[in-house]
């Protein structure tokens, strides 16, 4: 998945990125409130961590714009502890707030819980056929056998099944699995979908020609 993380305190914003990482997500950073904004309405990112503090536009004033145009989900990331602060994120479009200093186990769980919400799943265990993925631990089985799958098979794979029944093209893919610095090879997408295929069997991904791919519901 790709995440925006917006932070203008440099320490503490190389902590979040490697931390969202260090989860398989490809990340983005904003600095400032301009940037983030700018960033959140050009890409389409699974999950926005939005501080409050933030020079040129505050946290709150990037969210009231993007939510004119976006439903991105976001988390609000302050150090302000009153509750009318959490209550102003909230009533202005935040799905979730969370307190500095910031657990980061407890920030991973957030966004993972965002982005499961956002596709419509209430579980952390999605299941295909006899293909099951676990997004929280981050680890997949197929007929109860776990499947060892490289950190980007495993991005892959859980982009497609929380899209199951949906086509998704390789321009999606392309963008949700590589942040803004990756130069990714044009095959790359091909090659992570053999050896899918390879794991989990040649019919579990579905080639649509001219669309891009396809995981039965």
């Amino acid at each position: 998945m790709r995440v925006l993380v917006v932070e203008d305190e440099p320490d503490l914003l190389g902590t979040l990125v490697q931390a969202m990482r260090e989860e398989g997500h490809a990340v983005d950073e904003a600095a400032d409130g301009e940037e983030a904004l700018y960033k959140a309405i050009e890409w389409d990112y699974d999950a926005i961590i939005l501080d409050v503090m933030l020079p040129r536009l505050d946290g709150f004033e990037v969210l009231k714009r993007l939510r004119a145009k976006k439903k991105t989900p976001v988390l609000m990331l302050t150090a302000r502890t009153k509750v009318n602060d959490r209550i102003h994120g909230l009533d202005s479009g935040a799905d979730d707030y969370i307190l500095k200093p910031v657990d980061l186990e407890e920030l991973a769980a957030r966004v993972r819980a965002l982005i499961r919400r956002s596709q419509g799943d209430a579980s952390h265990l999605v299941r295909v056929g006899d293909v099951e993925v676990d997004t929280s631990a981050r680890k997949a089985s197929k007929a109860g056998q776990a499947v060892p799958l490289t950190g980007r098979e495993y991005a892959l794979l859980e982009f497609m099944v929380s899209r199951r029944g949906k086509i998704v093209s390789r321009t999606d893919l392309y963008e949700h699995l590589h942040d803004e610095n990756d130069t990714p090879m044009s095959n790359l997408v091909d090659v992570h979908v053999f050896n899918l295929r390879k794991k989990f069997g040649s019919t579990f991904i579905t080639t649509l020609r001219g669309q891009g791919y396809s995981i039965e519901a």
